[in-house]
């Protein structure tokens, strides 16, 4: 009897999962990633040396941190070593786009924006997102323990007008927000219209990562 009531009550609850949110998490390569990270970190401490102006958009919009996204956002385009990763980052942007089935009608993903962040004692990324692009992610070049992670909002949270609170152990794709660790030598991929942030930096020492940006062209 008891078999038959579970059951009978399994084939009543029908469960489907619409529209999920995905986000692409892995190493960039199998090895060698010490000595990009290496050359990576030194243009970054040197760039931020070099970028005055740089320097003035982190004092005013990123207090406790440098990052080159208000003055070279095309680092790609100049640096052999970003251009490097870039060439990393884009058969990982195929697979994303592939597990996505996203159909590209014969046009390209390709990267536009890439910049440098360096996040001191204290410093934050605010909860945003990026307009107008198409995948955005980071790159992880120094992560020391203690960092945090990359925090994302669940796409439909203005929309929880009376929801109750998710209990305790609820799986990860039934949370108002999710944080995934940062990895030195690891990246993450994530549609560019998904509002994330990064809190409050507690350490001393820096956490340094690489955003960039690939529309649809």
């Amino acid at each position: 009897m008891t078999g038959g009531v579970r059951r009978s009550r399994a084939a009543r609850l029908t469960l489907h999962a619409l529209f999920p949110t995905t986000v692409y998490t892995r190493p960039l390569q199998r090895s060698g990633v010490a000595a990009l990270n290496r050359q990576i970190l030194k243009e970054s401490r040197q760039l931020r040396e070099d970028d005055a102006a740089g320097r003035r958009w982190s004092a005013k919009n990123y207090p406790g941190g440098y990052t080159s996204y208000g003055s070279a956002h095309h680092l790609q385009r100049v640096s052999p070593t970003f251009a490097l990763l870039q060439k990393r980052l884009d058969r990982h942007v195929k697979a994303f786009s592939a597990a996505l089935r996203w159909d590209l009608a014969g046009r390209q993903l390709e990267m536009t924006d890439c910049w440098v962040n360096i996040m001191g004692r204290e410093a934050t990324h605010g909860l945003h997102l990026h307009p107008l692009a198409t995948v955005s992610g980071s790159y992880y070049v120094q992560v020391p323990r203690g960092s945090p992670g990359i925090k994302f909002e669940v796409p439909r949270l203005d929309r929880f007008v009376a929801a109750p609170p998710r209990l305790r152990g609820a799986r990860l794709e039934e949370r108002p927000w999710v944080t995934l660790p940062a990895v030195a030598g690891h990246i993450v991929l994530f549609e560019s219209w998904l509002r994330h942030e990064v809190v409050r930096h507690p350490l001393a020492a820096e956490r340094v990562s690489v955003s960039f940006n690939y529309h649809w062209s």
